[in-house]
């Protein structure tokens, strides 16, 4: 899979949110200053060629859809972000946000409930 542009994601995320879109329907979504009917359209079309969207057509006009689920590529992401910043290590991840974060004793005691949790299910499932 292929990380996407800042302006791609955007496109993306977009989508995700509305299952099916025109272009003008990206667009209306879109922050001001908005760009360029052309520049989004522009983008999709990269989102397309990059296998990320489909489109059905309707005389001239497109309608879009997502081919990559959004859950698939936050997953993606996130390992990205994982292996860039964290060397793979969840531990050192954890350590990070409860140290920035200033966690409090009781949310790090329902952190390890959950993993206690999680840690269950796995053995429960093997």
């Amino acid at each position: 899979m292929k990380t996407l542009t800042k302006a791609e994601e955007e496109v993306m995320v977009i989508l995700w949110d509305l299952e099916r879109a025109l272009v003008r329907d990206i667009l209306e979504r879109l922050p001001d200053p908005k760009p360029a009917y052309n520049t989004v359209s522009t983008v999709v079309r990269v989102l397309e060629k990059k296998g990320f969207v489909g489109h059905k057509s309707y005389g001239t006009t497109n309608e879009y859809y997502p081919l990559v689920p959004k859950k698939e590529y936050t997953k993606f992401r996130f390992g990205e972000f994982m292996e860039k910043y964290f060397n793979n290590s969840f531990s050192q991840l954890a350590s990070f946000f409860t140290k920035e974060n200033d966690l409090s004793l009781q949310e790090l005691e329902r952190i390890m409930q959950e993993v206690r949790e999680e840690i269950k299910n796995k053995e429960d499932k093997s």
